[in-house]
């Protein structure tokens, strides 16, 4: 029997629950395994071979070849734990959250220090707002994917 899940209607946002946590237990250790300078050298040297060392669907390891941060959070993927590729690439926490918004680190950070997106038109999926996956630069890409 299902939960009822009414948080699911929050645009832009996807809770990483207990469901999440199975779907992306893989992925998410994977992650953790790039905190050791070794398996972050050998996933650097031959990424396709390292992510095949992971009981990962095929379609979390393209999201993470993709680094489509939005992509594998929807897989399960909890973005403490994907901090760590960004990290392996060199990138700031700002960093990768802006490119998840398709907003620069700059763009991002300034529209944090203003208070962050308006709640107007983000309150429930199918709104107007710039929340809203129509208006994300990776919201039609994440329609696409199979679960």
């Amino acid at each position: 029997m299902a939960l009822d899940k009414p948080y699911q209607d929050v645009p832009g946002t996807t809770i990483f629950d207990a469901e999440q946590s199975r779907l992306g237990y893989h992925l998410n250790q994977f992650c953790m395994s790039l905190m050791k300078a070794e398996n972050r050298a050998r996933f650097k040297a031959d990424e396709r071979a390292y992510l095949d060392e992971w009981p990962m669907t095929e379609v979390q390891k393209q999201a993470v070849l993709a680094r489509d941060l939005n992509w594998c959070i929807r897989l399960g993927g909890n973005i403490y734990f994907l901090a760590k590729i960004g990290a392996t690439d060199g990138k700031s926490f700002q960093q990768m959250a802006g490119s998840m918004t398709g907003m620069t680190e700059e763009e991002y950070r300034d529209m944090m220090v203003s208070g962050g997106r308006s709640i107007e038109g983000n309150r429930h999926i199918g709104e107007d707002g710039n929340a809203q996956a129509h208006h994300q630069p990776q919201g039609k890409a994440g329609r696409k994917e199979a679960h």
